[in-house]
């Protein structure tokens, strides 16, 4: 269903290099680099603000392609510099006081999880982990039993940085709509490699990055907030976009999700950003979805069949995240090896998923993420390079 040799020619990189290390920052397609390209042009030619009057129809669509990726609106779609400040604009948009619960789960992001830190030494709120079921998932039956009137927030990341988890994102959502509980998913890893779809999920809050599976540039990144729950929202900080400056002594906050965002911007990266979702849209998330599965299937499977291989992956129906060691080699010097023989993977340190990695005394895992645009050659040749080293 997807054409991977016109694929393969927009990504000019795949002809000299096996690229696994999506989960990070994937390459590029043509189209991304030259709406990039051209706009930085532009600007070198007519200036800044001339280059983004003249561009302004087409930077404003891009508010109209990522709400498409997600199934919401337009008004309900900040641009913004990267994932981080998403998912930080929305979560210290919320008033915490002493006593409120924060619940997220076992395989919480340091990002984010420090965040918690942060707010919970200042206000006194408190932070619940929700344990994880038998398969590593976040266990839904014991985030219900631990709901009650002092639950302010239920925050998780979907696809965890250190592996294939996929946590149960929609049951998490029934419940915290059930309960009337604001819900802030990050979905860094999981757009542009799976379906995301903010109604079916029942997030309230979402927040994601450009450079990783949906393959656009650095730089970029986007927050969903539900309308129902915007107008109760007043960012951490705002300018005079964000609410302009209406008298002497008012301001007004803007009534759409653009209030999460500032006055200057990359507009060369914007463009990018839009590029890259309809790029991704054009192919459809849904036979990406399953290329990435059916590679990942295939390097798990492959991975499995090595001694000293063990595959760390969690949960029934793991993503395109592979995470695993090796014994008597360390992950970074397996990365290094990979990378001298044209293979570029990467790693996780236990520290960007402390209690995760604490409770199953991981070490740095390597960690492999194929896309679309990989080939079944290209696994095997991870797979194979494995081996050699696996022999040693």
């Amino acid at each position: 269903m997807i054409d991977i040799d016109r694929i393969r020619a927009d990504t000019p990189a795949t002809s000299r290099l096996t690229y696994l290390h999506n989960a990070g920052a994937a390459l590029m397609p043509a189209p991304v680099v030259a709406a990039l390209k051209e706009h930085i042009d532009l600007e070198s030619e007519i200036g800044g603000y001339a280059a983004a009057d003249r561009e302004a129809q087409r930077l404003d669509s891009v508010y109209g392609s990522v709400a498409r990726l997600l199934n919401a609106a337009p008004d309900e779609i900040a641009l913004v510099e990267n994932a981080t400040v998403a998912w930080q604009m929305a979560f210290y948009s919320l008033p915490f006081r002493k006593g409120d619960r924060i619940l997220t789960a076992e395989a919480e992001y340091a990002a984010n999880y420090v965040a918690f830190l942060q707010v919970a030494k200042r206000t006194g709120a408190v932070i619940d982990v929700v344990p994880s079921d038998a398969t590593g998932e976040l266990d839904v039956g014991a985030l219900e039993r631990m709901i009650d009137e002092r639950v302010k927030l239920i925050a998780v990341t979907w696809v965890p940085t250190n592996g294939g988890l996929v946590n149960p994102a929609a049951a998490i959502g029934k419940i915290a709509r059930t309960h009337g509980i604001p819900y802030l998913l990050d979905a860094c890893q999981a757009v542009g490699q799976m379906e995301v779809d903010v109604e079916a999920i029942g997030c309230d809050m979402l927040s994601a990055t450009g450079r990783k599976f949906l393959r656009g540039p650095r730089g970029t990144g986007f927050l969903y907030v539900r309308r129902a729950l915007l107008q109760q929202l007043e960012p951490p900080m705002i300018d005079h976009f964000a609410a302009p400056w209406v008298s002497r002594g008012t301001y007004q906050l803007r009534d759409d999700a653009r209030r999460f965002e500032n006055w200057e911007n990359n507009y060369a990266g914007r463009l990018g950003l839009g590029t890259a979702v309809d790029y991704a849209l054009a192919i459809g998330i849904a036979p990406i979805a399953q290329r990435c599965r059916m590679l990942s299937g295939r390097l798990r499977s492959g991975l499995a069949a090595l001694p000293g291989i063990t595959i760390r992956d969690l949960g029934r129906n793991p993503g395109a995240i592979v995470s695993f060691t090796l014994d008597g080699h360390e992950a970074e010097d397996i990365v290094r090896s990979a990378g001298a023989a044209g293979i570029t993977i990467g790693a996780s340190d236990p520290a960007s998923t402390r209690i995760d990695a604490e409770t199953r005394s991981l070490p740095n895992v390597v960690r492999a993420s194929p896309h679309y645009y990989n080939t079944e050659a290209e696994v095997d040749r991870l797979i194979g390079h494995l081996a050699g080293l696996a022999r040693r």
